[in-house]
Parts: structure tokens; C-alpha cells; sequence
């Protein structure tokens, strides 16, 4: 048994660090529309049509598949309900 640390639960579950990366953006931004869904009291179905997906779409986004979700997707998603995605790039810790 390893007592490693780790930054972030990412860190520790993917093979490689761009992996990690992948995984950390991804949940961040469905996080974000989580929190817009539920901000704007949207049911399963409204959220759907707001962000032009299915219903069952928008139960994986909100049960958390996140290998079911792309970034690209996730972006599209935001930008259909109104949000901007922002990227900050730095050296690595």
C-alpha cells in the first residue's frame, strides 16, 4: 500500500496527468450546469429543451456519467443556456 498524495482525486484514478487534466475540466463544467439547471429550477425535460439534448441526456449529466460528455459537448451545452467558458493555462504545480 502506497501513501501517496494527490492534488485531486484525478490525479490518483487516471493513468496519465492528461488524463487527470481531461477529467478535472469535464467536471468542472458539468458542475457548472448542474448548478445552473437546478439554479434555474428547470425539471429533467425543460433543461433538455433549453440545452437541446434529450431528457435522458440531461439524467446522465445530472447523475454524473462523466465519461459519457465530452468537453467539446459540455461547452456547447453551456453556451446553449447563456454561459461563457473561460480557460486560465499556468505552469503545472
Amino acid at each position: 500500500m502506497s501513501n501517496e498524495t494527490f492534488a485531486s482525486v484525478w490525479d490518483a484514478i487516471e493513468d496519465t496527468p492528461a488524463e487527470a487534466e481531461n477529467m478535472k475540466l469535464r467536471s468542472t463544467l458539468m458542475m457548472a450546469l448542474e448548478q445552473h439547471i437546478r439554479a434555474k429550477g428547470w425539471t429533467q425535460a425543460e433543461a433538455a429543451r433549453q440545452l437541446g439534448v434529450t431528457q435522458p441526456r440531461v439524467s446522465d449529466l445530472l447523475r454524473g456519467k462523466i465519461n459519457l460528455f465530452a468537453l467539446d459537448t459540455l461547452v456547447n451545452m453551456l453556451v446553449a443556456v447563456g454561459l461563457h467558458v473561460e480557460v486560465s493555462v499556468r505552469e503545472a504545480a
